[in-house]
């Protein structure tokens, strides 16, 4: 059995940032009759006697964890609890860091925008959703324009369409006291598609100059053949 075995369960502690954070059942803090037991690659055992799985654990030096505890029975699974702890922190640090790394870019358009002003602001939020970063686009709307809330939908979801091969709609348009806003999300994969077409791109660029350089590069002399020598009388 790991070091984790006769730790206790369903402990409270502070996580990182000062939150609470229940902790599963294991081992013989699994009070219960019986118990679905799932092993450790994810295939179903049944449903057990708690002290078969704990026998179970114990010969294969495997801590035995609660992962649903309303379930009737509750479903324990055969695992590596230090393990799974140590990974499941480095996933959430790593959210953590995707999620900081987010920007959010604001562009913000007049209800009666002229077609010039229109598309230097699409080219703008077609450039951070390059960059993968989210925008929050916002309608302004002036005196009477705030009794026409529906005009700012149509110019909102035209913006969404015209850019829809960049990123999503993540936050439907809504009123947002005199404006009214709505968020465009990048597609997960654009980040990653346009540093490939930016690698291809370097790559073919640097092939073209220097095929003119081969080209213009002087060639070998073959050397010339030898003489041949008369012979001595």
């Amino acid at each position: 059995m790991s070091s984790v075995r006769g730790w206790a369960g369903r402990l409270l502690t502070a996580g990182s940032r000062g939150e609470a954070i229940t902790e599963p059942r294991i081992n013989d803090r699994i009070r219960v009759p019986e118990v679905r037991l799932v092993g450790p690659e994810g295939e179903q055992v049944g449903i057990v006697p708690i002290g078969e799985a704990l026998r179970l654990a114990q010969d294969s030096e495997l801590d035995l964890v609660e992962v649903a505890p309303m379930a009737r029975p509750p479903v324990v699974k055969l695992m590596d609890y230090g393990k799974f702890k140590y990974e499941a922190a480095q996933k959430a640090r790593e959210a953590r860091r995707n999620q900081a790394l987010t920007v959010i870019k604001e562009m913000r358009l007049r209800l009666k925008i002229d077609p010039h002003d229109y598309e230097t602001k699409k080219g703008h939020v077609e450039r951070f959703l390059k960059g993968g970063d989210k925008v929050k686009i916002t309608v302004m709307f002036r005196g009477r324009e705030q009794s026409r809330p529906e005009m700012g939908y149509k110019l909102l979801q035209r913006l969404a369409g015209d850019v829809s091969e960049l990123g999503m709609i993540e936050s439907n348009p809504k009123q947002d006291g005199r404006n009214m806003v709505m968020v465009i999300a990048p597609h997960r994969n654009q980040v990653a598609t346009d540093a490939v077409r930016r690698t291809a791109k370097a790559e073919k660029h640097a092939a073209s100059e220097q095929a003119p350089a081969e080209q213009q590069a002087p060639a070998e002399r073959a050397p010339a053949p030898a003489q041949e020598q008369a012979p001595q009388a």
